[in-house]
């Protein structure tokens, strides 16, 4: 009969769900689940918990959400689950030594970027910023350092010209919830994973994103404002100024192959052609003006969001 693992699942976001349901199906037990604390959101600011505390909730599994693991009786809790692994699916708090090392294998994390080529928070959006080629999913054992343990198992998947954030997200997503069933059979049936050390040089932290990487530079060539409107989308997005100062959301463009000698940021026609750094040129395809729902270029230009000849900044 094949052997069954007592795990404990620790994330928080919609990335960490697919994974979830994935272990509940498989033969293993899931028998506890860690997610962040419910926190106010949306315009209501009402208090909500997170997909994965709502997940475990769906299938009858018991939520913890401590702040953090500095009180002793939440490290003694955990300890006292007796657990084969812990698997660790964006968190989003930092796991102290005494919980690394309380299950028998440790804890294993789903990260989601090709090690050791983004380290940190948000390797999905930096990895099409940088104009990578491909990303994937490496799952790894968890050590004191940020995203530097042994590699596990990894999976590489292309980022085509067409890639955004969230479609990078739920392609991750989905892989890694298949990997992490394999990696969990894989050591219950052997007792013990393959490992291989990262190497010391090749990696770039992925900070947090702000707020304020939104703003579009226009000078910047169309290569690179179209990685960032892909990035940055659905969060922070990307905007500018209009002729009129208002602000104007940029929810799709592509790369022109033509070149302009018109200043940056200046709109050629009505189909939307912006004129970028280095004489570059992007066309915009779907746009937000402010206050009002989002747009094809065309109905923009009749609203008179868009003028021909203007220029954006």
């Amino acid at each position: 009969m094949s052997r069954s693992l007592r795990i404990a699942f620790m994330g928080t976001p919609d990335f960490s769900v697919p994974a979830l349901n994935n272990l509940i199906a498989s033969r293993h037990k899931v028998v506890c689940v860690y997610s962040q604390p419910p926190r106010p959101k949306g315009r209501g600011q009402q208090v909500q918990e997170s997909p994965v505390h709502k997940a475990a909730l769906d299938a009858g599994i018991e939520v913890r959400t401590p702040l953090n693991f500095k009180k002793d009786e939440d490290i003694a809790a955990f300890m006292a689950l007796e657990l084969d692994v812990a698997v660790v699916a964006a968190y989003g708090l930092i796991l102290p030594k005494p919980i690394l090392d309380a299950p028998a294998h440790g804890c294993i994390n789903i990260h989601a970027s090709l090690l050791p080529r983004w380290r940190g928070a948000a390797p999905i959006h930096r990895a099409i910023l940088a104009g990578d080629e491909e990303s994937g999913i490496t799952i790894m054992q968890m050590e004191e350092g940020l995203d530097t343990g042994p590699m596990i198992s990894m999976k590489a998947v292309p980022i085509r010209p067409s890639t955004t954030a969230q479609g990078l997200h739920d392609m991750l997503s989905a892989l890694g919830s298949r990997m992490i069933v394999d990696v969990m059979n894989d050591l219950a049936d052997n007792g013990t994973l393959p490992m291989t050390v990262q190497p010391d040089e090749g990696f770039t932290y992925a900070k947090m994103l702000k707020k304020e990487e939104g703003r579009i530079d226009w000078t910047q060539e169309a290569s690179a404002i179209d990685r960032q409107i892909r990035a940055l989308n659905p969060w922070p997005g990307t905007w500018c100024d209009d002729a009129k100062g208002r602000r104007l959301k940029i929810l799709d463009a592509v790369v022109m192959p033509f070149k302009s000698d018109e200043p940056a940021g200046t709109i050629l026609d009505e189909d939307g052609v912006i004129v970028c750094g280095n004489r570059t040129t992007l066309k915009l395809e779907t746009v937000q003006p402010e206050s009002k729902s989002s747009m094809a270029v065309s109905s923009a230009y009749q609203g008179k969001y868009l003028i021909a000849n203007t220029r954006l900044g």
